[in-house]
């Protein structure tokens, strides 16, 4: 770990991966056309279709939980603090599904280190929330909310009273 300034602005504690995807973010490639770049400026970080309507699921079933938990590595969509389950709803194309996520033709080594980057900061995130004793639970954007809402709520119920963790 070192300390490094971000942006001029504040100093914070960087691992070596967290450095290379920020060199690598640095050097975006310019925009194909601007009906592209404004397709990619407006992807939202949190409040997608596909989490919100997770959420739903998740409420109608009686659970409550925290939105966009920042107290945890990688700030899960959704966090059921007692149960210790960090949920995160993971898109296709970024973070490369198996049977929707798709390779750029355009750009295609930027989008193919981007995209590796992605899953690797994934996994690590995963491994630093199990070291703190959380579940982290990944739903793709394309599965069925209302299946995922079932399976996250089992999960609940095994883990809420559970003084293992």
């Amino acid at each position: 770990m070192r300390f490094v300034v971000v942006a001029g602005l504040a100093a914070c504690q960087l691992d070596e991966c967290r450095l290379r995807e920020w060199a690598l973010m640095e050097q975006h490639p310019e925009a194909v056309d601007e009906r592209t770049s404004r397709r990619m400026r407006n992807v939202r970080r949190s409040g997608s279709d596909a989490e919100l309507r997770l959420r739903r699921e998740l409420h109608r079933s009686g659970l409550r939980y925290q939105v966009d938990f920042r107290g945890l590595p990688g700030s899960p969509d959704v966090a059921f603090t007692r149960a210790k389950i960090a949920v995160f709803v993971d898109g296709c194309f970024w973070h490369r599904c198996p049977v929707h996520g798709s390779q750029p033709k355009t750009n295609e080594i930027w989008w193919r280190r981007k995209l590796d980057a992605n899953v690797e900061r994934d996994r690590r995130k995963d491994a630093e929330l199990e070291g703190l004793g959380w579940l982290p639970v990944h739903v793709w954007e394309h599965e069925d909310p209302a299946e995922a809402a079932s399976l996250i709520y089992e999960l609940w119920l095994t883990r809420r009273d559970s003084e293992s963790w």
